[in-house]
C-alpha cells in the first residue's frame, strides 16, 4: 500500500504563490496516476490537477494557466506549483495516487490534506 504524505500549504495574499509536495513511500510494483484534489469550506471534494505516470497532464477549468503539476517517477513525488492565487483557492488540497501491486491489484490512496488559505 502507498502512503502519502502533502506539505507546503500555508496562508497567502491575494496574487501570491505556493507549491504544495507530495511524497509517496511503500514497496509497490507502479505508481499510475497522480494528482491533487481539493475541499473548499462548505463544498464538495474536486479535482484540481492530474498527471500520468507518461507526463500527460490535466487540470479544472479553474485553474488553467494558474497551477502546475509535475511529477519526480524516480522519486515518487507530485508537486503542484500554484500561482496568481485567488481567495476562491481556499481549501483542504489531497494528494491521490493509484497504485498497482506486482499481482496487479489497483489500490487509490489519499493523503491527509493541507491547507491552504488566501486572503483577500
Amino acid at each position: 500500500q502507498v502512503q502519502l504524505v502533502e506539505s507546503g500549504g500555508g496562508l497567502v495574499q491575494a496574487g501570491g504563490s505556493l507549491t504544495l509536495s507530495c511524497a509517496a513511500s511503500g514497496n509497490v510494483f507502479s505508481i499510475n496516476d497522480m494528482g491533487w484534489y481539493r475541499r473548499a469550506p462548505g463544498k464538495q471534494r474536486e479535482l484540481v490537477a492530474s498527471t500520468t505516470k507518461g507526463g500527460r497532464t490535466n487540470y479544472a477549468d479553474s485553474v488553467k494557466g494558474r497551477f502546475t503539476i509535475s511529477r519526480d517517477n524516480a522519486k515518487n513525488t507530485v508537486n503542484l506549483q500554484m500561482n496568481s492565487l485567488k481567495p476562491e483557492d481556499t481549501a483542504v488540497y489531497y494528494c491521490n495516487a493509484e497504485s498497482q501491486s506486482r499481482i496487479g491489484l489497483l489500490r487509490n490512496s489519499w493523503g491527509q490534506g493541507t491547507q491552504v488559505t488566501v486572503s483577500s
